[in-house]
């Protein structure tokens, strides 16, 4: 792939199955750096998570959203000091404007600290939030063990990452520290109001996300042009894109593209953000020096930045302009500053 990949009218498809393949690493770290650096964003095939998988899976969250809001309710996201839980339609944020879904976040279980801990990116570590096994049976289970699995598959992505930085395959791994602190969504869309948006259009907080959409479509990427590129339904593919965190890494190398959710119809999606822990300074890794003079030949690349933080939102300036954060704890708490603004003052003061 040349720099013109940047113009993409699809995203690549990535095969993981041929990093069990010797003979193919090689081959695949440099053809996912290429997409990385370029694009950020491909569909990933050779899971070994199946179509069935899935759709029993889905099944759960289809179950979880039919129930009535007051019993979702018993666990929404407002009781949570640690933002977990559901949250009812048109909740969160993005740039400052409306989402139009409903969704349920689950994070990494950490014991919770106390409520004062400074600094207060600490205070997100702690419980999820569950119906009672009577109220929805089997559903905590199933959606734990699946869990698990998007786990293992963002711990052999990483591998492939890591790889094509020329670095060892289990750096990044590595690197995500004691305290690995990701997150999962279960979403439910209605469908988008004409002139609005599912998700407003945005780059992902975290080091890498894991998508699958099912059945139906509605998620785009906007390319180099400003043109924004559909990403098709596939039961058998992922979709992979590059979250700020691995931005700031790579020094702006591998690139966070925006993106956003337009709905048609009613769909259900749900999203796997590999994240590390808290304290995890966000400095570029030390890498070979072709990846710096590249960053600098290209007016994209080091002009690449990142999502507003909540003071230039309310200063009226929104987009992707702003700059990171020091720890990826800071970037995962201005996240929640700029999306759940009154829930982050009415359990933390901020």
């Amino acid at each position: 792939m040349t720099a013109a990949g940047a113009d993409f009218t699809a995203l690549p498809v990535v095969d993981l199955s041929r990093w069990d393949d010797d003979g193919q690493r090689a081959a695949l770290a440099d053809e996912v750096r290429e997409i990385c650096h370029h694009v950020g964003f491909f569909q990933l095939v050779g899971s070994g998570i199946t179509p069935e998988d899935r759709r029993a899976y889905f099944a759960e969250l289809e179950r979880f959203f039919a129930l009535p809001d007051e019993v979702k309710a018993q666990i929404d996201k407002a009781r949570s000091p640690h933002l977990r839980g559901w949250e009812r339609l048109g909740t969160e944020l993005t740039d400052n404007r409306t989402d139009h879904r409903e969704q349920v976040d689950l994070l990494t279980e950490h014991p919770a600290g106390p409520p004062d801990a400074d600094p207060p990116y600490l205070r997100l570590e702690g419980p999820n939030q569950w119906l009672p096994e009577d109220v929805l049976p089997g559903f905590r289970e199933a959606v734990e063990e699946f869990i698990g699995r998007l786990e293992k598959l963002a711990a052999r992505v990483m591998e492939v990452l890591s790889a094509a930085l020329g670095l060892d395959p289990g750096f990044l791994e590595e690197y995500f520290g004691e305290r690995p602190m990701s997150m999962v969504k279960l979403i439910h869309y209605p469908q988008t109001p004409a002139g609005e948006a599912g998700v407003n259009a945005h780059h992902d907080t975290g080091f890498l996300t894991l998508l699958m959409q099912h059945e139906v479509g509605g998620l785009e990427v906007e390319n180099a042009k400003g043109e924004w590129v559909p990403v098709p339904v596939r039961d058998d593919a992922f979709v992979v894109n590059i979250g700020e965190m691995l931005q700031s890494l790579t020094g702006r190398y591998f690139v966070a593209t925006k993106h956003r959710v337009i709905a048609h119809d009613e769909r259900y999606s749900s999203a796997y953000f590999a994240g590390p822990d808290l304290r995890t300074e966000l400095v570029p890794l030390r890498l070979d020096p072709a990846y710096a003079e590249a960053v600098t030949a290209s007016p994209r690349h080091s002009a690449a930045g990142f999502m507003a933080r909540r003071d230039e939102l309310l200063a009226g300036q929104g987009g992707t302009g702003s700059t990171g954060a020091q720890t990826y704890g800071e970037q995962l708490w201005e996240y929640y500053r700029r999306s759940y603004p009154e829930a982050l003052e009415a359990h933390h003061g901020r």
